[in-house]
């Protein structure tokens, strides 16, 4: 048990100091951004590869509870990206091929906004979007010049491989996003909770009952 409180010790540090870093005039800019495309029923769809991904569908929830029109690419009943649409591009080091591709075809084939969350604003990621949100935090390609380093330091590896401290670190922020759309939207929590699956409602669905 000491090694697993030692890794969440340095996860919450890791988001603690993502927490120091957050810039908030691109915060506030990608919070308007997403109420104006709230007012004007405009799509959100999110974007991310393996376990940044899946910090991607997380959020993609909670929007949809505040009642956003959104989608994530890759999912078989995602619709096709239109002009104005908003794509929320996950990736820590800004040169995923698959969301580098996605945000491609969404930016410069159709029209739409594109805004990239990562560590690094001058990637190909980040120099493509719209916009730009920075959440630091241990990606995946700076493990090999990480352990290099750590090697002629003579320091012990990190508790938390590849990623993990980035897409923590996303998790974090995207959880705070969404409370900061809820008190400027006004929406209470109640106001989620009608568009949160009801386990008796799914049960009933099954059984083929109204």
């Amino acid at each position: 048990m000491r090694t697993l409180k030692k890794a969440m010790f340095e996860i919450c540090k890791s988001i603690s100091d993502c927490i120091e870093n957050v810039n908030d005039e691109e915060v506030n800019r990608l919070v308007e951004l997403l109420i104006d495309g709230w007012k004007n029923n405009k799509r959100v769809f999110v974007t991310g590869a393996g376990r940044s991904g899946l910090m991607g569908r997380a959020f993609a929830m909670r929007l949809m509870h505040l009642g956003y029109e959104v989608f994530v690419v890759g999912e078989t009943i995602t619709p096709a990206v239109r002009k104005g649409d908003i794509l929320i591009a996950i990736s820590g080091s800004g040169t995923t091929k698959l969301v580098l591709e996605t945000s491609k075809i969404a930016k410069e084939e159709i029209g739409a906004k594109v805004v990239a969350i990562t560590s690094y604003p001058d990637s190909p990621l980040g120099k493509m979007a719209d916009h730009v949100v920075v959440v630091k935090g241990r990606t995946k390609s700076d493990v090999e010049s990480d352990y290099l380093s750590r090697q002629m330091r003579g320091e012990h590896s990190p508790l938390t491989p590849l990623g993990t401290l980035f897409e923590s670190n996303v998790l974090a922020f995207l959880d705070g996003l969404i409370a900061e759309l809820m008190e400027r939207t006004g929406k209470k929590e109640k106001d989620l909770e009608q568009n949160h699956a009801k386990p008796d409602g799914v049960v009933a669905a099954l059984k083929g009952e109204e």
